[in-house]
């Protein structure tokens, strides 16, 4: 729309060519109404799901995020691909290492993955400021913590299970036999799904209290590696001296020898412990409670973490 001015002009004035009535207009763009559809906090849920989960891989960022973690992955499926094929030529009547073993055997493979993943996971939003963001949008405080939890467990699932499932493909094509075969890829999903919760659970919580991605991957790692070679000393010591009784109650104090000590009483594996000394089914259902007890703290404890999150 185009207006000119009635006021009478200054003989006096230059006028300035870039303000000549011909080249005024007022543009009335105006604000319209968003009428399209409205996905909602569901929608946003499993979009930071996603995101995060493909975070975890660098999925969606640059090539040097994507380098280590593709690696440990390889590293984790590498010895499996190996079992196979040596399986496979020499044909053997079972898999060199039980399914419920495996991921304690790599158990250092999956701790550097959870040191490098879970701070990237929730630390960057934390030193960056972004949480707020999050929290502007049709999203709840809850909601932020079920992605992320989920994402880095399914993240950790994926890394764990993979394996076991070049095991199971790999034994059927040895012709090893199908039901036990079937049960023990079973039992090690089951194994390696509560890991994935429990180690998920703790890493996130240990990165969601410092900002800062270094100290986020150095306690993770102490607390991880630290408690199991504590423990596990311990372990050798009452061995040394009989005392096979407390062997089983000692590993109620890492999250590995709580997956090992859980597998072994309720899942058929064989125990790492020293002798092989892994609790009876009693002392199991309290290692089970104390699984459940961690993973339902640690989501407990993100979610505190996060009520205060930038207010």
């Amino acid at each position: 729309m185009s207006t000119e001015s009635t006021r009478s002009p200054d003989p006096t004035r230059v006028p300035d060519p870039a303000r000549t009535p011909e080249s005024t207009r007022i543009h009335n763009i105006g604000y319209r109404n968003y009428d399209g559809p409205r996905l909602g906090r569901a929608y946003a849920r499993r979009s930071l799901f996603s995101q995060s989960l493909r975070g975890a891989y660098g999925l969606g960022r640059s090539a040097k995020s994507k380098v280590l973690p593709m690696i440990l992955f390889a590293v984790m499926c590498l010895p499996a691909a190996i079992m196979v094929a040596v399986a496979v030529a020499t044909k053997a009547k079972d898999l060199p290492l039980d399914y419920t073993r495996y991921a304690i055997v790599l158990q250092a493979v999956i701790s550097l993955f959870l040191a490098a993943q879970a701070p990237q996971t929730v630390s960057r939003d934390l030193r960056f400021k972004t949480v707020p963001l999050y929290f502007s949008r049709p999203i709840e405080r809850g909601d932020y913590v079920v992605a992320k939890f989920a994402a880095m467990t399914s993240a950790l699932f994926v890394l764990t299970a993979a394996p076991l499932l070049v095991l199971y493909v790999g034994a059927l094509l040895a012709k090893l036999d199908f039901a036990d075969q079937t049960k023990g890829f079973a039992q090690g999903l089951v194994s390696v799904a509560l890991l994935s919760l429990l180690f998920s659970g703790i890493a996130l919580v240990i990165s969601a209290i410092t900002p800062r991605r270094g100290f986020g991957i150095a306690a993770v790692i102490a607390v991880l590696t630290i408690t199991y070679g504590a423990v596990s000393t311990v372990q050798a010591i009452a061995h040394e001296q009989g005392s096979t009784d407390a062997i089983a109650w000692l590993g109620l104090f890492s999250p590995i020898t709580l997956i090992d000590g859980v597998q072994t009483a309720f899942l058929g594996a064989t125990s790492a412990f020293p002798g092989g000394e892994g609790p009876s089914s009693g002392v199991g259902v309290v290692y089970v409670l104390v699984v459940l007890g961690l993973i339902a703290g640690c989501y407990g404890a993100l979610s505190r973490r996060y009520r205060k999150v930038g207010l």
